[in-house]
């Protein structure tokens, strides 16, 4: 059996970082993903999808990332069952996530990437074939 999820996503708020009576780190938050196609009045839609991440890489993602922070997500699908306090049974679907990369810099205060381009960055040719 197999059970695993790739994401791709800008957060949209950010990280929530919470410690276990035990001391165990987790962060939750959540990412917008696009949807492939685009809808009847050609308009993409987005699925909001959460995410919890635990122990060093709840503390990495907590101390990283912000709203907005476009990230890969590689996990697995959860599904959970909980007792509301008016007593009624609610499911949740979430991502528990194995890693999250980075795909983006944060951004200064001016919105400008911070470091902006590395000067060893090489130039390449127009004429390349992708």
């Amino acid at each position: 059996m197999l059970n695993k999820i790739l994401l791709i996503g800008r957060l949209t708020r950010d990280p929530e970082m919470k410690y276990l009576a035990n001391g165990t780190p987790v962060v939750n938050f959540s990412v917008a993903v696009d949807r492939p196609f685009t809808n009847a009045q050609g308009n993409k839609e987005t699925d909001f999808i959460d995410i919890v991440a635990w122990r060093k890489l709840a503390e990495t993602v907590a101390n990283h990332l912000t709203k907005g922070r476009l990230v890969a997500i590689e996990g697995r699908l959860q599904i959970r069952s909980y007792e509301a306090q008016d007593s009624s049974k609610r499911k949740v679907a979430e991502v528990v996530a194995d890693s999250v990369q980075f795909l983006d810099f944060p951004k200064d205060q001016a919105g400008v990437p911070a470091g902006g381009i590395p000067e060893d960055t090489p130039d390449f040719p127009d004429d390349l074939p992708f």
